[in-house]
């Protein structure tokens, strides 16, 4: 069963496509068929830069198991680090 309804947001990052890295604004969750996936559904999210064209897309299918256990680690992982670390506030540094 497709649901039709899909959750947009606006982001700020970067993913990387077949030419390369290129800068993220808009994030689209839903449940549907996937393309690829071996499953009749999957819960698809696509991170992508319409400014840029078709190409400038990162897509994802996981199971419904694999994105709950995605949203706990990147809730892990931010609880872990220094509040503020990841934020868009942060200024850019040269050393990695």
């Amino acid at each position: 069963m497709c649901t039709y309804l899909t959750e947009k947001i606006r982001i700020d990052g970067s993913g990387k496509g077949a030419q390369g890295y290129f800068g993220l604004t808009e994030a689209m969750v839903y449940v549907d068929h996937p393309q690829h996936a071996p499953y009749e559904h999957t819960v698809n999210i696509d991170f992508l830069n319409p400014a840029l064209g078709a190409s400038a897309r990162v897509a994802v299918e996981l199971t419904e198991e694999a994105a709950l256990a995605l949203v706990d680690a990147i809730r892990s992982a931010l609880a872990a680090a220094p509040p503020g670390l990841a934020s868009s506030g942060q200024a850019a540094s040269a050393a990695h």
